[in-house]
C-alpha cells in the first residue's frame, strides 16, 4: 500500500510540473503559412506512403541533420564566432551523411530504434505517467525497435518512414486547421486546446497515422518484387 501511495504522489507531483510542454511544437505550427502547411502535408504524404522507395535518401538526410546539429554544438564550444558554428555544422553534416552510406543497414536500424522510442514515449505521455521518467518508456521502445530492426529490416524501414511522414502530415494539417479557425473567429482556441490540454490527442493521432502508413507501405512492398534493401 505504501508503494502505491508513493507512486500516486509521484504522479500527482509530475503532473503539477509539466516537464514536457507542447508549446515548442505549437509555436512551430503557428509559424507555418498556408503554402508551407500544404507543402508539409504533400511531402509528408509521400514520406508516409512511399518512404520505402526512398528510404536510403531519407536515412542519409536524417543522419546529415544529426551531424549538422552535433557539428554546430562542437563548433560553438570551439569558438563563439558564427563562422566556427557554421563550418562545424557543415563538417558534421558531410561526415555523418557520408558515413551513413556504407553503414546503411546500421543507420536504418538506428532510425527504427529511435522511432520505437518515440512511439513508446508517446504512449507514456498519453497515459499521464510521470514526465520526468518518460525516458524509461522511451528506452523500452528503443530496445524493442532496435531488436525488431535487426530481425525484420523491412519493419524498421516502414516504421521510421511512416513516423516521419506522420509528423509532417499532422504538423501541416494542424497548421491548416489553426489558420482556418483564425479566419473564422479571431479568438479561436479549439485547436490549441486539443494540442496543449489533452495529453492523449497528439500521441493518439501520431501513432494512428504511423500505423496507417505502415499498413499501406506493407501492401505496396509486397506488390513490388523489384524492391531491394
Amino acid at each position: 500500500m505504501n508503494m502505491l501511495f508513493v507512486l500516486a504522489e509521484t504522479t500527482k507531483a509530475a503532473q503539477s510540473q509539466q516537464i514536457i510542454s507542447m508549446d515548442m511544437f505549437w509555436e512551430q505550427v503557428t509559424k507555418l503559412s498556408w503554402l508551407e502547411a500544404l507543402v508539409a502535408v504533400s511531402f509528408g504524404a509521400v514520406y508516409l506512403i512511399y518512404g520505402w522507395r526512398i528510404f536510403k535518401v531519407l536515412a542519409v538526410v536524417s543522419f546529415g541533420m544529426v551531424g549538422l546539429f552535433l557539428g554546430m554544438q562542437l563548433g560553438q564550444k570551439m569558438g563563439s564566432e558564427p563562422s566556427s558554428i557554421m563550418w562545424g555544422g557543415v563538417a558534421g553534416l558531410i561526415i555523418m551523411a557520408i558515413l551513413s552510406i556504407p553503414l546503411m543497414h546500421w543507420a536504418v536500424s538506428a532510425l527504427g530504434a529511435v522511432a520505437g522510442g518515440v512511439i513508446t514515449g508517446c504512449v507514456w505521455y498519453a497515459m499521464g505517467l510521470p514526465h520526468q521518467y518518460i525516458w524509461a518508456g522511451a528506452i523500452v521502445g528503443v530496445v524493442a525497435g532496435g531488436m525488431i530492426s535487426f530481425i525484420v529490416f523491412k519493419i524498421s524501414v516502414m516504421l521510421f518512414t511512416s513516423l516521419g511522414g506522420a509528423i509532417l502530415v499532422i504538423t501541416g494539417l494542424l497548421a491548416l486547421a489553426h489558420l482556418y479557425e483564425q479566419n473564422q473567429t479571431e479568438n479561436g482556441t479549439f485547436i490549441y486546446s486539443l494540442v496543449n490540454q489533452y495529453n492523449w490527442f497528439m500521441p493518439a493521432i501520431l501513432i494512428f497515422t504511423t500505423f496507417i502508413g505502415m499498413v499501406i507501405q506493407n501492401r505496396l512492398v509486397k506488390g513490388a518484387s523489384d524492391w531491394k534493401l
